[in-house]
């Protein structure tokens, strides 16, 4: 884990920026539990940018729950992650009001969850692209040293050319023992692994549970189960039998159903142990149905003769 050895590293002392003269900032374009987010115009780089901007109050409560442990900040973090299916962050800093803000590239685009509640024909088209991408997302934070605590549709983006980007990072942690140690049970509740919600040990698996959440969801439109508003419901709800993918979406593939079930599994040693493992039957699946597909066409397809 040398690459983070420099986030435990004495800081350098904090310059403040003034973000309303630094940026045009032209419209919010979103807001999350801890954050604001702008669309901007960069006065100094010429770009148009997204400025998130976070709730100091609310961050400095999320960040004592690692009192001692010097955790990075998002921005720390985020500056870090170079990967298509992650949304670029180009700097960050702190505002003359003492908060912390990135500053990110705007994705024109729409959200995971919007396809996911409207089931239309770009996510009939590309359900399983979609999928992927996301695990490949995943896949590179975990192999970056990072476990991402938040994979849900609202934390992902399309854009117009149907590249899947991460969006949030406000809670991830170094995947090393002092940060997998239970007590911090943050995150989405409907979304969130069971150890999550009991307040065990955690590592990468929670986001494998999470990622299933969130493919069973793309598929279905609804959850693997009926959650109430609050983690205690959730727990409550989690502790019986997920929904049977097969009947709420009748006709999907029995290797992309049994991948997705056991991604949902209570406990994280019967789960897949990696997000490349979830996704290697998916990758065969999706080859398999477009070869299937192909043949189908030329079929029908007229003789020319």
């Amino acid at each position: 884990m040398k690459f983070l050895k420099k986030f435990f590293e004495k800081k350098p002392k904090v310059v403040r920026t003034d973000v309303t003269k630094r940026f045009d900032l032209v419209g919010r374009v979103g807001q999350g539990s801890m954050s604001k987010v702008w669309r901007a115009n960069d006065t100094v780089s010429g770009r148009q940018v997204a400025v998130k901007v976070l709730d100091k109050y609310k961050t400095a409560r999320f960040e004592a729950r690692f009192y001692g442990l010097n955790k990075p900040t998002e921005g720390e973090i985020a500056v870090q992650l170079k990967n298509k299916h992650v949304v670029n962050t180009f700097e960050y800093g702190t505002t003359i009001d003492d908060e912390q803000f990135l500053v990110m590239e705007f994705v024109e685009g729409v959200s995971l969850s919007f396809l996911v509640d409207m089931q239309n024909e770009v996510m009939q088209k590309n359900r399983l692209s979609f999928i992927l991408q996301l695990g490949e997302g995943i896949k590179y934070f975990h192999e970056a040293g990072w476990i991402h605590r938040d994979i849900c549709p609202r934390n992902v983006v399309v854009d117009p050319g149907n590249v899947v980007k991460l969006i949030d990072f406000g809670l991830v942690v170094p995947n090393t023992p002092p940060f997998q140690k239970p007590g911090n049970r943050t995150g989405t509740a409907s979304y969130m692994a069971p150890e999550l919600i009991k307040r065990q040990k955690t590592d990468q698996r929670i986001d494998i549970f999470s990622y299933a959440v969130t493919c069973f969801e793309m598929f279905t439109r609804t959850l693997p189960w009926d959650t109430g508003e609050t983690l205690e419901a959730v727990l409550h709800a989690i502790n019986q039998p997920p929904k049977d993918i097969r009947t709420l979406a009748p006709g999907i593939d029995e290797q992309i159903a049994a991948t997705i079930m056991k991604g949902l599994e209570k406990h994280p040693d019967d789960r897949w142990q990696t997000v490349e493992e979830m996704m290697l039957p998916i990758r065969e699946a999706r080859q398999r149905l477009k070869q299937k597909a192909a043949l189908k066409r030329r079929k029908q397809k007229p003789d020319a003769s």
